[in-house]
């Protein structure tokens, strides 16, 4: 299977949103930060910490939502050149592959470790920080993306 792409930037963000809020150690921050500002403001309500403190605890949750939504996922987008690139990709029984004008890279399937599919992507990883975006729109059916879906079931032991 050939599949032809070009990367859209409001997927690329909401993909890179899920790539970093599916990391453990950000869900248990964000988790351990949700608890301590509804703890916060169950001790303001109840007039035990000043509002001054309820909104420092306020103050860090905003900014915490802020950095995840927004600047962490933009500041990837624009310092990676690869999304700005249009890419062919060849998926062959033993091995794909992902090109350029500039040129092209092979990997076996084994390289891939896991790969999670979201809504505009299949993320497919050779470890816990390296990835790589697939993007729907580049196959030409429905039916490519389910033969995709089952390809990488298929090639990626999770």
């Amino acid at each position: 299977m050939v599949i032809h792409f070009q990367y859209n930037k409001k997927q690329v963000l909401q993909a890179l949103r899920y790539h970093f809020l599916s990391r453990p150690e950000i869900r248990i921050m964000i988790i351990v930060v949700n608890v301590f500002a509804f703890f916060s403001a169950a001790l303001y309500y109840f007039e035990k910490i000043t509002p001054m403190a309820f909104l420092t605890s306020s103050a860090l949750w905003f900014f915490l939502m802020i950095t995840f939504w927004f600047l962490l996922p933009g500041s990837v987008y624009r310092r990676t050149a690869t999304f700005k690139d249009h890419f062919t990709m060849k998926f062959e029984q033993y091995s794909f592959s992902v090109g350029n004008e500039r040129g092209s890279r092979s990997w076996p399937w084994e390289a891939l470790k896991t790969f999670i599919e979201t809504p505009h992507f299949f993320h497919l990883y050779f470890d816990t920080r390296s990835f790589f975006l697939v993007p729907k729109n580049g196959f030409s059916s429905k039916d490519e993306v389910y033969e995709m879906r089952q390809l990488l079931k298929e090639k990626i032991k999770r």
